[in-house]
């Protein structure tokens, strides 16, 4: 019985436009891509949109530091990011960016709507403001005589000289180190979503259903902790919106990213002419869903549901959460050659293989997935190849040679014909919920069974008896139609492979409900080999490709021995768990990266860590990390260094330590 036509909308976080896509960004657009396959094989209408986060200081920056508008920058990242993926099958129905004049009207009207409501509050504080460059100026961009020892030539946020910390505007004699002049003290007004206000609301949307139980219950310990109000403007300079009621501010770039799944699919249906009311509107029978990683969840389970309840929009209907990829068991490497980008894959790999690998691993829980290599290439191996094109070759060749390519109406094994149609539902059950490694581990059970039975009759041995021809027909005629039936179930993680099935077959685009039906006195076409095996050898050119070149190591003196270290020494160290609130470059240091740590104290700490060759600032934030607490403040170049963040690795493979995300912010570590 068919089921009844829904109208789906789904998104993927959307890419930050200053770098290269590589296989962990993948994870997440393969895992939505194979769902909404999934549900435009069943008939319904479902439209899968993203676009490129294209906002913030990090674009500004680096589109300065290679001599480009930000705007050339986006464009030339954006073409590259659609490039990679259509390369591995991910197929939006529309890509869009968030540097759009949709965006632009819609973050507008759900900043007015919220503004309205009540919900967006003002809060002046005082900057200095650079008369000449007609700007605010951050700290970094002062100088003066330090308030405390009167040190000259210190920034503006604390001196190197005592080691002080202070506020810009309390320096003695301060110069704006962009036009030398001396800044004025200026307000400086700053717009605040009120998030506490939606205290109820939250715990309620959070514990309805919408979200995984492990999402649902560390956003219960953050209701539990209170809410803060949401800071969601910035000064210029700053790519951006401005914002409509505020001269000179600009919108957060982590208030109109979200937006940009509604402008995306505003310009989707603005092409084809979906109903764009229909699925956003309050009281919506649309389903809207969001594909993210667990570093978001804040962004996305918080900030974006009350800022759309707030301004009269519809909220999702579920957000779906994923893990992180290692590879081999560890964070990916650039030394080891283990970060990947999807190009550099692309240059020794089919895009399918990683496509049925990831699947095999996916399930609807919040887990890390571990792209293990030498699994990578036994499974494929095994799977689709041993297995499931396996079938087709065994029996396509005699159809071609002995039958001119003419299937019979006979089915030589109705019993697993029966069972391979019915298990239809059970295996859409499981791709619907997202466990795609048990509906692959249930579809390899039936590719089992078929090359078992396969095995026991032998049709190459019935070839070669007299008078066995119609005996030769039915069984290979129903082997090939078995091996339909798993590419129809295979069909959204596999798609390139099911399409070149399909033409060989000579049948239109399989669809769900194909498994319900044989192909009966249908002319197949020539058979071509579907899939060839993995070979170890290009999973390590690929390795080798992506490894960073080592430098000579440099002559250095003898390193004294160690001191050895007694239990009290260590029963000094205070580690805490922290979340990492704001992360930025830090100008003029190639390997820091500025983080801002809630370490549960009450008071931010400011911790420079050599970590930038890893991570960019929006994978960071929102992050839980261990924070050595108690190590003395260290004054740096760029700032006062309040604590050392845990990492581990050597160069460009150093990479924070995994936090529980059920902890809580200055739970002690031990």
């Amino acid at each position: 019985m068919p089921t009844p036509q829904r109208d789906i909308l789904v998104t993927s976080a959307l890419p930050y436009a200053n770098g290269q896509i590589h296989l962990g960004h993948l994870l997440e657009y393969i895992q939505t891509d194979i769902w909404v396959r999934f549900q435009k094989s069943r008939g319904h209408q479902c439209s899968f949109v993203c676009a490129s986060d294209a906002h913030g200081t990090a674009i500004m920056l680096k589109a300065q530091n290679e001599g480009i508008t930000p705007e050339a920058l986006i464009e030339q990242v954006k073409a590259e990011h659609e490039r990679d993926f259509a390369a591995f099958g991910v197929e939006f129905d529309h890509f869009h960016s968030t540097h759009s004049e949709e965006n632009r009207v819609l973050s507008e009207l759900i900043y007015t709507r919220c503004r309205d409501n009540g919900a967006i509050k003002r809060t002046v504080i005082q900057q200095l403001f650079d008369t000449e460059k007609g700007l605010f100026l951050a700290d970094r961009y002062v100088k003066g005589e330090c308030p405390k020892c009167g040190a000259a030539d210190q920034y503006g946020d604390n001196c190197e000289s005592c080691s002080a910390t202070y506020e810009a505007y309390e320096l003695i004699n301060p110069i704006s180190t962009l036009s030398g002049s001396a800044p004025v003290l200026k307000d400086s007004e700053h717009l605040f979503f009120d998030l506490p206000q939606f205290q109820e609301f939250l715990q309620d949307w959070t514990t309805s259903g919408r979200l995984q139980p492990q999402v649902a219950n560390k956003l219960a310990e953050w209701l539990d902790s209170g809410l803060m109000p949401w800071d969601i403007s910035r000064d210029a300079p700053y790519f951006g919106f401005e914002i409509p009621d505020a001269p000179g501010k600009f919108f957060y770039v982590w208030l109109d990213a979200p937006i940009g799944y509604l402008a995306s699919f505003k310009a989707h249906c603005d092409a084809t002419g979906l109903d764009f009311d229909h699925y956003w509107k309050p009281d919506s029978t649309a389903e809207v869903y969001h594909f993210i990683g667990k570093d978001i969840v804040n962004f996305h389970c918080l900030f974006w549901p009350s800022m759309l309840s707030c301004a009269d929009f519809r909220t999702p209907s579920a957000v779906n959460v994923h893990g992180f990829v290692t590879v081999n068991g560890a964070k990916m490497s650039k030394s080891r050659g283990t970060f990947i980008q999807a190009s550099t894959y692309l240059n020794h790999l089919n895009p399918e293989y990683l496509r049925y690998y990831y699947a095999s691993k996916l399930n609807s829980r919040v887990e890390d997935t571990d792209l293990n290599l030498e699994d990578f290439v036994q499974k494929v191996n095994s799977d689709l190849v041993g297995k499931v094109v396996n079938i087709a070759s065994r029996s396509a060749g005699f159809i071609n040679k002995r039958f001119d390519g003419q299937l019979g109406n006979v089915d030589a094994n109705p019993e697993l014909s029966q069972r391979f149609a019915d298990a239809a539902d059970s295996i859409a059950d499981l791709y619907e919920r997202r466990e795609f490694s048990a509906a692959l581990r249930e579809i390899m059970g039936l590719a089992d069974a078929a090359n078992a039975w396969i095995a026991d009759v032998q049709p190459w041995v019935i070839a070669k008896q007299e008078g066995q021809d119609a005996k030769l027909q039915a069984t290979c005629a129903t082997a090939l139609n078995l091996f339909r039936t798993l590419m129809v179930y295979l069909q959204p993680v596999v798609p390139t492979l099911a399409g070149e099935s399909a033409e060989f077959l000579r049948v239109p685009e399989l669809s769900w409900n194909d498994s319900q039906q044989r192909l009966e006195n249908h002319q197949i076409g020539a058979f071509k080999p579907l899939l060839q095996r993995v070979d170890s050898k290009n999973v390590d050119a690929m390795i080798d490709e992506g490894k960073t070149p080592e430098a000579a190591p440099a002559e250095v003196e003898p390193t004294p021995a160690t001191p050895e270290c007694t239990i009290e020494d260590f029963a000094k160290i205070d580690m805490r768990v922290a979340r990492i609130d704001d992360c930025e470059y830090v100008q003029g240091a190639k390997k820091l990266l500025k983080l801002t740590l809630d370490d549960g104290s009450g008071t931010p700490r400011t911790v420079f860590s050599g970590i930038r060759s890893v991570y960019q600032p929006e994978d960071l934030k929102g992050r839980l990390c261990i924070a050595l607490v108690n190590l003395k403040p260290r004054q740096m170049k760029f700032g006062l260094s309040e604590g050392m963040v845990l990492a581990a690795g050597e160069g460009d493979s150093i990479h924070l330590l995994d936090i529980n995300s059920d902890a809580q912010p200055g739970a002690r570590v031990s």
